[in-house]
């Protein structure tokens, strides 16, 4: 069954938008994060919150606010009202293209459903889409309020939850993106091997979602600002502050920011291990075309790029510019071994 009815262009060109504007809203919450900017607006409306301070007045009010908040109180006392001007538009910004991707998604899609484009089990997979769109603004506001109360920091959960959640919007509009550019397309009997292939595939796509689960528990409590050596931890293979916990409970903690790091630091070896053994396997398939090797080279270098940023981000103290490319990193090899995976299933 076909998941689009017509061959309409406006309809894979709206969802590659949608794509590169959930794309960017990573891009700008890892900035919000990196700038520290998140607990600024000290409240949650999604109406008329889309509309900022217009005059002095409303900048003071707004100003008053964050100065009942614990980061003000704790860390920021000592900021004048053009500091918090400069966090509160970043996360003006963040949430309001929140706002913007809402409303790009639900206009068209009101659209092309009145042109009957869509089957019905493109209409539910484009809901879920929408509906997790609608959630991940919930947990948006449920983490921000985690640093509203006794500490001005995130939990670290809720950050991993709301990333996580980011994740798994752009990854189903890009499956659904390729399952449409492929309709036309037969798919192919796997053989065993192939079928294997794919079964380490969809591990070694859990393995990615381990790492990128640590990296959001790394950056909720600024674990990459300790330990800034590589291969070793400060001269330790395994830092005393790993073994103090006791092996496996270490590996089940996420209370120590040196086991959090720890885990991210060598989690990030499985990672390229495991798609170089996809890379390096996937060459044995015959029926493979260029448009799959492509899709395959993208993979295995965005992997490798993104190790040897982790490492630099770790070495220089996470930088503004090198923690988004990192982050950044993680979407490229999420989306480019979900393209993997996907291919495999047409000969051309």
């Amino acid at each position: 069954m076909q998941l689009i009815v017509k061959n309409n262009p406006s309809v894979i060109a709206w969802l590659f938008t949608g794509i590169i504007l959930v794309f960017c809203m990573i891009a700008v919450g890892g900035l919000t994060r990196l700038t520290e900017s998140g607990l600024s607006i000290t409240e949650w409306n999604v109406v008329m919150g889309a509309i900022p301070p217009l005059n002095e007045a409303d900048w003071l009010e707004e100003f008053d606010k964050y100065k009942q908040s614990p980061e003000y109180m704790h860390k920021n006392f000592d900021f004048t009202l053009e500091d918090f001007k400069f966090i509160y538009w970043w996360e003006w910004v963040h949430r309001q293209l929140g706002r913007i991707i809402g409303m790009v998604f639900l206009i068209p899609f009101i659209y092309f459903l009145a042109k009957k484009a869509f089957t019905p089990k493109a209409i539910q997979r484009l809901v879920i889409i929408f509906i997790l769109g609608g959630f991940q603004g919930f947990l948006g506001w449920y983490m921000v309020k985690s640093g509203l109360v006794n500490e001005p920091r995130v939990s670290h959960y809720r950050l991993a939850m709301h990333l996580s959640t980011a994740l798994l919007t752009i990854s189903l509009i890009w499956w659904l993106i390729l399952d449409i550019l492929n309709q036309q397309k037969s798919k192919i009997q796997l053989s065993k091997t192939v079928k294997k292939h794919a079964l380490f595939g969809w591990m070694t796509l859990g393995v990615v979602a381990i790492q990128i689960i640590y990296g959001a528990f790394v950056a909720g409590l600024d674990a990459g600002q300790i330990h800034n050596t590589w291969p070793t931890m400060d001269g330790q293979w395994i830092h005393q502050g790993v073994m103090m916990q006791g092996f496996p409970n270490a590996l089940h903690t996420s209370s120590s920011i040196t086991t959090i790091q720890f885990i991210h630091r060598w989690w990030a070896a499985v990672v390229v291990l495991c798609i170089g053994g996809l890379w390096f396997t996937a060459r044995r398939f015959e029926y493979l075309q260029k448009n799959h090797w492509k899709g395959l080279h993208v993979m295995m270098g965005g992997v490798i790029v993104q190790f040897i940023l982790g490492v630099f981000t770790l070495l220089y103290h996470v930088p503004i510019w090198l923690g988004l490319l990192h982050q950044l990193g993680a979407v490229v090899v999420l989306l480019s071994t979900l393209h993997h995976l996907h291919q495999l299933k047409y000969s051309s």
